[in-house]
């Protein structure tokens, strides 16, 4: 069985508030600011979630708990057993399978294989994107999930050709500083991931999400060739 555990992402994946930062930058945003603007969210978080992840085409499921602090975002699964945590506290994050006697960094080497047969990758859950330097700016868009509201689109290119990815636009939410929406293309230039955070659920100023699509292209076609969805129930404070 594949190694492999939650992303934005959930991970990939949950909006903070900082909207007094973005609006101070709104005039004229830098890649780097707006990065640094969803790092940040996920820094800002102290929850415990619990969810599912699930299998469109066959309904699989696998339930999951995802603790969230200023330091780290720690996965937890139960059947098989299995832990990941995300170290925030290292530039990049750190990814690493928390094991019995110690936790072992996940090698880039395994950051294609998906999240426990689904359609996530190993390189969603580090959320590497979010580092890379000299990104670009392509303007702002319009978010469906958010009527009325807008996201800056960030493209970032991979600085060291490792990982599935090549290159990733980024939809960062202009009223919370958080990661809405995020594309993957391989190093062709084919698109190959689609992560859309459909629902969210407010809780005080925050929100954190109720639902997120994860879907997986074919590079050759572009057609759609798996989707999964994580869903999580309202979240428990600290």
């Amino acid at each position: 069985m594949t190694r492999s555990v939650f992303l934005a992402l959930a991970a990939s994946i949950c909006l903070a508030p900082a909207a007094a930062h973005a609006e101070e930058q709104r005039a004229l945003p830098t890649a780097d600011y707006l990065l640094n603007l969803v790092r940040l969210s996920y820094t800002l978080k102290d929850y415990r979630l619990t969810g599912r992840l699930r299998e469109d085409e066959t309904g699989r499921s696998d339930p999951f708990d995802l603790n969230m602090s200023q330091e780290n975002i720690r996965f937890r699964f139960a059947h098989p057993p299995q832990i990941v945590n995300l170290d925030l506290t290292t530039t990049p994050a750190t990814l690493r399978d928390v094991k019995p006697g110690g936790a072992v960094e996940v090698p880039i080497a395994m950051y294609s294989q998906r999240v426990r047969g689904f359609d996530l990758t190993y390189e969603d859950l580090s959320m590497r994107f979010l580092y890379w330097p000299n990104g670009k700016v392509l303007g702002e868009e319009s978010l469906g999930t958010f009527t009325g509201q807008k996201a800056w689109k960030v493209r970032v290119t991979t600085p060291d050709g490792k990982g599935p990815y090549g290159t990733v636009d980024i939809w960062v939410h202009q009223g919370s500083g958080g990661m809405a929406k995020m594309e993957g293309w391989d190093k062709k230039g084919n698109k190959i991931k689609i992560f859309d955070m459909r629902t969210f659920q407010k809780v005080g100023d925050s929100y954190v999400p109720k639902e997120i699509r994860v879907d997986t292209l074919d590079p050759a076609t572009g057609k759609q060739t798996g989707r999964s969805f994580l869903t999580f129930d309202p979240p428990q404070k600290g």
